[in-house]
Parts: structure tokens; sequence; C-alpha cells
């Protein structure tokens, strides 16, 4: 009766409104030529972080996640980061080498689709093509982090978080970057996508990504059959091993739900990784450095 009654919740609603909502607005200024892309695209991120957190300490999920000045500082630190130095970095390192390697296999094998439209919803729906694409190859890439200690020692840094919130989603260690942008840069230069494409998908993905991390009592509902959303993916956050090991997908859910490690519990204890400690930002960009028994020790 409780999985039912949140299929209809209005708390099942913020989380597609404003998704699909910004990434409209992107496609419809990426058609229309009423505005900036390259202007637009980064205010449709930025913007709705404050606004995110404000609704945080208003009508927190659980109290215990509500952060302090010092945990606000030290997101406004990852976030700098993310946004001004390493996205622009790996953004344009993939560019060139890969998306062009990626663009002359799609010539070479003659592949007759190319993901781009003429119209505000043509341009979602192509949009929403390249997110299950790119999502299929980063949905591994997750699942392999988890698998191999070499592969984790980079992702490491984001399961080290002791509270959820919204910009928690770019506690991210400038290395994991190289994983990150690889699925997207792979799928979407083979599938030929257009740059308005590719601005769509940056919205609908990154807003997703906030929104998954968020201290918000959002319930899943029929949007949670396809894509990821808090409850799914605070479990995959859980400092219990056996429950971080499911729900791999960022943007995605239906990946987890064909290959099995979907789990649909909404309720974790404990936030965080290994002993469950906070750590310093200092010790979390030395964690891909640490060895193997240190790492197992955090």
């Amino acid at each position: 009766m409780q999985k039912n009654s949140n299929l209809f919740s209005l708390w099942s609603l913020p989380q597609p409104i404003i998704v699909l909502g910004l990434s409209l607005l992107t496609a419809s200024a990426a058609i229309n030529g009423w505005a900036d892309l390259s202007l637009l695209v980064p205010l449709f991120l930025f913007a709705p972080i404050p606004l995110l957190l404000l609704a945080e300490r208003l009508l927190p999920k659980r109290k215990d996640w509500l952060l302090n000045w010092k945990d606000l500082a030290e997101d406004l630190f990852w976030l700098v980061g993310t946004f001004l130095i390493w996205a622009p970095i790996y953004d344009q390192a993939y560019d060139t080498p890969i998306s062009n390697l990626f663009e002359s296999v799609r010539e070479a094998s003659g592949f007759p689709f190319r993901l781009e439209a003429a119209t505000p919803g043509g341009l979602l729906i192509a949009a929403l093509i390249g997110v299950f694409a790119a999502e299929l190859i980063g949905y591994w890439a997750h699942r392999f982090q988890h698998r191999f200690m070499f592969l984790w020692r980079i992702h490491a840094t984001h399961h080290h978080i002791t509270k959820m919130s919204v910009a928690r989603a770019e506690r991210t260690h400038p290395l994991e970057f190289l994983g990150l942008n690889l699925g997207a840069a792979v799928a979407l230069a083979f599938l030929g996508a257009s740059a308005e494409v590719v601005a769509v998908v940056v919205v609908f993905r990154l807003n997703t990504a906030h929104l998954c991390h968020s201290n918000l009592p959002l319930v899943s509902g029929a949007w949670g059959w396809l894509f990821n959303t808090p409850e799914w993916h605070q479990l995959h956050h859980s400092c219990i091993y056996k429950e971080s090991n499911t729900n791999f997908g960022c943007t995605v859910i239906i990946w987890d739900r064909l290959f099995g490690t979907f789990s649909g519990k909404s309720h974790i204890e404990q936030v965080g990784n290994g002993s469950g400690e906070k750590l310093s930002i200092v010790t979390q960009l030395l964690i891909p450095f640490k060895s193997d028994k240190a790492l197992r020790e955090l």
C-alpha cells in the first residue's frame, strides 16, 4: 500500500517538473535562438542549487543531514572546483581525441542515425536517447568502480560524505572526471549529437544528479521506474556495503532494473563509507594515492 501511495504522491512531482522544465527551456532556447546556450546552460545548472538548499533547510527529509556553515563552505569548494576548473579541462580534452575517434568510427560504420531535431519537443526526445545511451556506458563504468580497487580509489571520495545535500553531487575527485565524462563523450559522438542536443543532455543529467543527492522528502513515483531519484540514489550512499552496491545509475535507473542491481529500499541508517567518519578535504583529495590497506581503513 505504501508503494502504491507513493506512486501518486505530490512529492513525486517536483523532480520531473524541475528536470523536464529546465530541459524544455534549454531546448526552446536552442531552437528559437532567444538565449545564448553558453550562458543559459550554466544558469540552469547553478540557479537551482541555492533554491534547493533553501528548500532543504525548510523541508528536510532528515534533520541529521542539515548542513552547518562548515559543510556549506566545503560544498562550495567542490562546486567551484568542478564547474570552473575540472569539468572545463576534461570537456576540452574529450572534445578532441575521444569525440573525434568515435565520430570516425561512426562514419566508418555507416551508422544512419543522427541525434538532432528542429523542434523543442524533438530536441528533448533526441536528448533523452543520448542520456540513455551515455548512461549505459556510465552504469558499467560505475559498477566496475565498486568492483575493482584500482578504480574504486578515484571514486571513493564521492562516497565519503556523511550527509546528503544537493551540492554534494559535485563531491568528486578530479581524477574521476576521466570516467564521468567518458560515457557521454563516446555515446554522443557516435550518435552524432548536435550541440543543441548536448546542451539539453547536460541540463537533464546534472539537474537530476543534484536532486538525487538532495535532502528533500521526494519520492520516486512513476518517474522512478526509468530515472534515478533521491530514494534510489541515497541507498547507493549507504554505509552498509551491500546496500551501496545497488542502484549504480546516475541519471537513469532502468539499467539497474535490467541488469539486476536495483533495490527499492527507501530507508538507510547511515550515509558514508568504511568507518563512516567525516574526512577532511585534504584526506579526500589524497584518497587515490593511499595504499589498499589505508583505503580500507578510512
